[in-house]
C-alpha cells in the first residue's frame, strides 16, 4: 500500500497548463475553430491539503482534473502529480491517486459490490493486508448491508459511498472528487462529508474537490481556487475571497422592544429595520467582530436573539466573475 504523505510534500505542481479543443461545425463546407478550455493555469497542492476547485459550468474544472490524472494531455505547459508526468506514467500514478467522478462509475455494474473490491485489489496488486483497509472503509461508510447487491441495484447514495471506498482501497496519497455529492439527498451528503473529514484526520489524505455545492466547499476545504474561462481568478481562503469582493457578514438583531434604527453603531452599516425596530439587520464592517457589536448593543437596547448570516458563496463567486470581467 501507499505510504502516508509527508507534510509539505508537493502533490500537484502545474505551470502554464493549457488545453485546446478543436470544434468542427457546418454542413458540406465544414469549419473548425480552436476553443481553449484551460489557459496558462498554475496550481500547487501540498500533502495533506484540501483544496476546492470551483467555477461555473464550462470554466475548465473537469478538463484540469483530466490533465492532472493523465486522461488528457496538455496542449502547453507542464504538470506533475505525485511526482509523475501523468500521461507518461499513468500506471504508476494510478497507484498514488483515487478518483471519483460523480457521473461515472469505476465499479462493475453487474457484479456485487464486494466482487468489485476484489477485482480492484487485484488490479492494484494489493496484498492480503488490504482486507484490513477494506474492513475499515466498510465500517466507516456503512457498506455492510449491501456488499452482496449488484452495483446496478444500488441507490445513488449507496453507489457513491461504494465509489469512495473503491477510490480509497489502495490508500492513495491524493483523492480527487469531481462533483461527488451531485444528486444526493441531504442525509447522504452529510454522511459523506463527515466521512471525508474523518478520513483526512486519520490518514492525512490530500483532497482536490470540484463541486457546485458550496456546503461542500465550506465544510471540506482549507482553501479554494476559483477558475473563470480556464484561468485562475482567485486562489486563497474563503474569507479572503469574501473580503475581496466586498460581500457582507450580516448580524440580525431581534430586540425585546421597538428601538430606533441603530445607524450609528460602531463597526456596522445598517441594512434594514423591521417591525418598528424590533428586528434590525446590520452589515459587519471589515475588522469588526460580532462580540464588539453585541457589547455596544447591550448598552442601548435589551436583546432577545441574534443570528449571523454568512455570505452565500455562490453569490461571492458571481461577484468575483463580474469584477474580473469588468476589469478585463
Amino acid at each position: 500500500m501507499t505510504t502516508t504523505p509527508t507534510a509539505g510534500e508537493q502533490i500537484v505542481h502545474a505551470r502554464g497548463l493549457t488545453r485546446d479543443f478543436v470544434v468542427r461545425s457546418g454542413g458540406w463546407r465544414r469549419t473548425k475553430r480552436v476553443v481553449r478550455a484551460v489557459v496558462d493555469l498554475d496550481l500547487d497542492i501540498v500533502a495533506g491539503e484540501a483544496v476546492g476547485y470551483i467555477g461555473a459550468n464550462g470554466a475548465g474544472k473537469s478538463t484540469t482534473i483530466k490533465m492532472l490524472t493523465g486522461i488528457l494531455s496538455p496542449s502547453q505547459g507542464t504538470v506533475r502529480t505525485c511526482g509523475y508526468d501523468p500521461r507518461r506514467s499513468r500506471r504508476a500514478l494510478a497507484r498514488e491517486i483515487g478518483v471519483v467522478f460523480g457521473q461515472r462509475s469505476q465499479l462493475w455494474w453487474d457484479l456485487p459490490l464486494r466482487e468489485s473490491y476484489r477485482v480492484l485489489a487485484a488490479i492494484h496488486r494489493l496484498g492480503p493486508g488490504h482486507r484490513e483497509r477494506l474492513d475499515e472503509l466498510i465500517e466507516a461508510l456503512d457498506l455492510e448491508a449491501f456488499l452482496d447487491t449488484p452495483v446496478r441495484q444500488l441507490s445513488l447514495g449507496q453507489r457513491i459511498r461504494g465509489e469512495i471506498a473503491a477510490a480509497l482501497l489502495h490508500s492513495p496519497r491524493l483523492l480527487v472528487l469531481d462533483e461527488p455529492t451531485i444528486g444526493l439527498d441531504v442525509l447522504s451528503k452529510e454522511r459523506l462529508r463527515a466521512f471525508l473529514v474523518a478520513e483526512r484526520a486519520a490518514h492525512g489524505t490530500t483532497l482536490l474537490l470540484t463541486t457546485h455545492d458550496m456546503d461542500d466547499v465550506q465544510r471540506l476545504t482549507d482553501r479554494i481556487v476559483v477558475v473563470d474561462r480556464g484561468s485562475v481568478a482567485y486562489a486563497g481562503d474563503l474569507p479572503g475571497l469574501v473580503r475581496r469582493v466586498g460581500a457582507d457578514r450580516v448580524i440580525v438583531l431581534d430586540l425585546e422592544e421597538p428601538t430606533p434604527p441603530l445607524a450609528d453603531l460602531p463597526g456596522t452599516r445598517l441594512l434594514a429595520t423591521e417591525h418598528d425596530g424590533l428586528r434590525q439587520r446590520l452589515a459587519l464592517l471589515p475588522g469588526s467582530t460580532a462580540a464588539a457589536v453585541l457589547a455596544e448593543v447591550a448598552g442601548r437596547a435589551p436583546l432577545r436573539d441574534l443570528t449571523i448570516e454568512e455570505p452565500d458563496v455562490e453569490d461571492v463567486v458571481r461577484r468575483l466573475y463580474a469584477t474580473q470581467r469588468a476589469g478585463g
